[in-house]
């Protein structure tokens, strides 16, 4: 469904994205992850038809992305901040007329209401919606007319685990109906737990790529590893052997540290996945 060879976007002088390759295939979720300004937005803009990369091949159904049409887009779902809504329609307002555009019945919009726990707030007006009820709105209006592709920036932050297990099974349900996902998240229990590939960006590089066990294997593998925190708030991930190596008066703390995906990005590049 997405195959990116070699792409590169700029902003100016700002390099946003450098030398990036990645693929997607039906019934598959990949994670991208990255903290913020590491270039996950500018991916999924480019993928989408609403930035022009630089430089490298960016194909979607085997398309290249410039070349996609309108019938293209009509199989793509975004939940993205920066798409918007009518703030002043109601929830239910919203999604029966995007309903009606794509002709689903009003009775798989209920259902979903329903499911995502934004039945009550139906007949509220999306501008006086909190955070996380826009949230389960966009949600829901991304997957309403069961799109191939879709694409999900942080669809789970903020929300209780309750929901956020919810909003999980259903999109687990839909890569089992062979949706593919491609899916942004700062939540590294929902990336292990849903993704079938990772791809760690950093920088607008790609600095990791594979399934969890192929990245773990590779980075770390059969080692003991501690997490270094110092003053400034900065951590770094080391093997046991080779603390001494990383110790100074700006130690305040050390921890025995699995090998979990903030692990193995604060060892890959020093910085932290929730860093902004």
């Amino acid at each position: 469904m997405i195959r990116i060879v070699g792409l590169k976007k700029s902003f100016g002088q700002k390099v946003a994205l450098d030398k990036v390759d990645l693929e997607l295939a039906s019934g598959e979720i990949l994670g991208f992850l990255g903290p913020s300004g590491s270039g996950k937005s500018t991916t999924i803009g480019i993928l989408t038809g609403q930035v022009d990369p630089d430089a490298g091949l960016v194909q979607v159904f085997d398309k290249d992305v410039k070349d996609l049409g309108a019938e293209d887009f009509a199989q793509m779902g975004l939940m993205s901040d920066a798409l918007g809504f009518y703030e002043t329609l109601t929830v239910y307002q919203n999604l029966t007329f995007f309903a009606r555009f794509f002709q689903i019945p009003m009775k798989e919009v209920d259902a979903l209401l329903k499911r995502l726990e934004l039945w009550e707030e139906r007949d509220v007006r999306a501008s006086k919606l909190s955070m996380g009820m826009k949230q389960r709105m966009m949600l829901i209006r991304a997957v309403l007319y069961r799109p191939q592709l879709l694409f999900l920036d942080e669809p789970t932050s903020g929300l209780d685990p309750s929901l956020t297990r919810k909003i999980q099974d259903l999109l687990l349900e839909l890569k089992e109906a062979g949706v593919g996902i491609f899916l942004t998240t700062h939540n590294m229990e929902e990336a292990t737990r849903l993704c079938d590939r990772l791809v760690l960006l950093h920088k607008g590089r790609i600095v990791e790529s594979g399934t969890l066990e192929e990245i773990r294997e590779r980075q770390v593998p059969n080692e003991d590893l501690v997490t270094i925190r110092y003053r400034d708030g900065q951590s770094r991930v080391v093997p046991r052997a080779e603390v001494s190596q990383y110790f100074s008066d700006q130690v305040i703390g050390m921890d025995s540290t699995e090998m979990d995906l903030e692990a193995i990005f604060i060892k890959l590049t020093g910085a932290s996945l929730h860093e902004s």
